[in-house]
């Protein structure tokens, strides 16, 4: 055989590793968007099947553009029968709360909610809570504190002993008020005070409406004390003390079948699933080692300490 024939047969052969990958890759690939079509977009089957969805609510409440989509998908979802929004939340921004309240409305359009009140669901956590048809709480559960909050830093008194002055050209007294840097004005506190209340009357106002409250009665429990969980069940907060028991006793009240598996919504993984690394993050979760891919995020562990802007509507306490 000559050296030509030799240098062929070589070349021939490359090409033929060369397709066979391209084509099991390509299978491959086809497979995964086949039972992606098939799922909903979702790679694991779980959601396929008839089931009660439930996502946690934790931490400092923010706007999230991710739950909401999340939320939307759950509402639009046929396989979905009922939805429980488990909630650890001291509350958050009132924005952040507001539109996660209007999302789980969209879903009560269609299907049941039970908001599950865990160890604390104060403040924007409450009004999310009041969201569901049904609010399950434990007897030692901290919820309630309803009212909003505008905090300000001021600095004037430690830059006047620093000997530092900040001067400022604005185009009427109001611009960038109340500021850090000088006492508010009392027009500057009456105006932050007018936003404030806005707020509050509207926080009011759905907790009076989806707890079948009057407005005088909502107005007494709405100064900003937190309650106990079967103190709010007395004051009508929550509907009843208990957990899943109950939880799944309301949901096959109305409709929704005995005995449906509870699957938990996650966050989508970040990236594509269809890149190695959402590959790799995909099979150590199906495997229950998803817990391996939370180490690159070490970052969030002060999440729950960072500086809200704007109206919030969050319990706090002094830590010691």
């Amino acid at each position: 055989m000559s050296v030509n024939d030799i240098a062929e047969r070589r070349r021939i052969r490359r090409k033929l590793t060369f397709w066979r990958i391209f084509s099991f890759l390509f299978i491959a690939a086809t497979i995964v968007l086949l039972w992606i079509a098939v799922n909903g977009g979702e790679l694991s089957n779980e959601t396929a099947k008839d089931h009660i969805a439930r996502i946690s609510i934790s931490g400092v409440i923010q706007d999230d553009r991710e739950l909401l989509e999340r939320l939307d998908r759950i509402a639009e979802k046929d396989s979905v029968k009922g939805l429980i929004v488990s909630i650890s939340s001291p509350g958050g921004t009132t924005y952040g709360g507001e539109v996660i309240y209007k999302a789980i409305r969209r879903v009560a359009e269609k299907k049941p909610v039970v908001s599950d009140v865990r160890t604390l669901a104060a403040s924007a956590g409450y009004m999310i809570a009041v969201a569901g048809d049904q609010i399950v709480a434990g007897d030692t559960s901290i919820t309630g504190s309803i009212g909003v909050i505008f905090q300000y830093p001021q600095l004037k008194n430690l830059l006047d002993k620093i000997g530092v002055s900040l001067e400022e050209i604005k185009s009427a007294p109001l611009k960038a008020e109340p500021s850090p840097f000088h006492e508010a004005s009392q027009e500057a506190k009456d105006v932050m005070r007018q936003m404030v209340m806005d707020s509050y009357d509207w926080f009011v106002t759905i907790v009076a409406e989806r707890r079948n409250l009057s407005r005088a009665e909502a107005l007494k429990l709405a100064d900003g004390r937190v309650f106990t969980g079967r103190q709010a069940l007395n004051l009508k907060l929550v509907d009843a003390i208990g957990g899943e028991k109950e939880i799944r006793a309301y949901l096959e009240s109305h409709k929704v079948a005995k005995g449906l598996p509870i699957v938990d919504w996650q966050p989508r993984s970040k990236g594509s699933p269809f890149l190695l690394g959402g590959m790799a993050r995909q099979l150590l979760e199906w495997n229950g080692l998803g817990w391996l891919t939370k180490f690159n995020s070490l970052g969030n562990l002060s999440d729950d300490k960072m500086l809200l802007d704007g109206l919030v509507s969050v319990w706090q306490f002094e830590e010691k």
